[in-house]
């Protein structure tokens, strides 16, 4: 008995060995696995804390940028009824118009960036390492032959100006337009009969051109006549032992702008009291730049088939400048989504300059004008540089 009893206590501590090593192995498992999913919480709660600091940090920026603004607006409201009324009751005296290839599809010149009609979209027949070289200049003293090629749709021998040039021009006959700032180069501008001081043609135009091996210059119907008529399409100078290409005083990719473009855009767009910007896309620098020149408190309209000068708010936190019309902090900026001429149409309507204008756009003098687009001396002679 005294023997099973002390046999007995000696197999309690094996027991106990045996068991308290089971229970730890148990717990060192329990604290392993404990380990493992705290470590998957936490991997799984970094992307989780990630995406809550952007999504805190957009809002912040959006706030700094659509906040409460303490500007007060010159319109009565954001539409083109609004820029009616401000012309009506603010009587702007300084208005600037900046407009782009959008104005003159109506003519029938097609625009660059359309997809499926744009010029853009339609080289493939050139043979063009990229779209754009057809406007550079290095490509250009290469290989003129597409680029004369396709001047012969930009050149506007039978074209009439559009409703939306016509309407520019009759804010000048109201006294109210400071400068119309194009970046067209067909020159329709010009067929309105608007003064010429008045026109900033920032990418040049056809009006005149220059030989580029002795500079000569020649005129807009002997350009005209070259281009349209001549067997080849590629002018010559006829200036003794020359024969160099007249190249058009069009501003190519590598080119500057003209020094005109610079010295109007400096005292014009401090003065301005209204902006109409019409049918461009606002992608083209520095002319798209043009549009934040103007002071804070001015008044830009829009009118354009799609949204354009557009930033989004981390931008505008930078302090990097865009229109706001879909801004909560919006205060001066209006966009009407359709075509050129019919934005036009329906604001000279709302001032109740319809009949005047139809008067513009059915005058037989402007169809007339046609034939004298420039101040040349000559039509078949080249322009003296003396």
């Amino acid at each position: 008995m005294d023997k099973d009893k002390e046999k007995a206590r000696n197999r309690k501590p094996e027991s106990a060995s045996t068991s308290g090593s089971g229970s730890a192995g148990q717990h060192e498992d329990r604290d392993d696995k404990e380990k493992g999913k705290d470590k998957k919480e936490k991997e799984g709660l970094i992307p989780t804390l990630y995406h809550n600091f952007v999504e805190s940090l957009e809002s912040a920026l959006h706030s700094m940028a659509d906040g409460p603004c303490c500007q007060q607006s010159k319109l009565p409201s954001f539409t083109l009824e609004g820029i009616a009324q401000f012309i009506k009751t603010g009587k702007p005296e300084n208005v600037i118009v900046m407009t782009g290839a959008g104005i003159s599809t109506a003519a029938g010149i097609p625009d660059f960036r359309s997809p499926g009609s744009g010029l853009y979209d339609n080289l493939q027949k050139y043979n063009l390492p990229d779209p754009q070289a057809i406007f550079e200049i290095g490509f250009f003293r290469k290989n003129p032959e597409p680029f004369f090629a396709l001047a012969k749709e930009l050149v506007p021998e039978h074209l009439k100006p559009t409703r939306t040039h016509y309407f520019i021009r009759l804010l000048e006959k109201k006294g109210i337009l400071k400068r119309w700032y194009t970046q067209n180069i067909d020159s329709l501008e010009y067929l309105t009969g608007i003064p010429e001081d008045k026109v900033v043609t920032a990418h040049g135009s056809f009006r005149q051109s220059t030989c580029l091996k002795c500079k000569q210059q020649y005129d807009y119907e002997w350009t005209r006549d070259k281009v349209l008529h001549s067997s080849n399409h590629i002018p010559r100078c006829e200036k003794d032992n020359c024969n160099g290409i007249v190249k058009p005083n069009i501003v190519f990719f590598g080119e500057n702008l003209p020094r005109r473009f610079f010295e109007c855009a400096m005292t014009d767009f401090p003065k301005c009291d209204l902006l109409i910007i019409i049918g461009t896309s606002l992608i083209v620098q520095p002319f798209a730049g043009m549009v934040h020149e103007v002071n804070d408190d001015c008044p830009r309209l829009l009118i354009n088939m799609e949204a354009a000068g557009k930033i989004g708010s981390r931008e505008k936190a930078l302090g990097i400048p865009g229109l706001c019309y879909d801004s909560n902090c919006n205060k001066r900026d209006v966009f009407w989504k359709g075509t050129c001429d019919d934005g036009t149409s329906k604001l000279a309507e709302l001032l109740d300059w319809e009949h005047e204008l139809d008067a513009l756009v059915n005058a037989p003098s402007a169809a007339s004008t046609q034939a004298q687009p420039t101040k040349s001396t000559s039509s078949s002679k080249p322009i003296s540089k003396e």
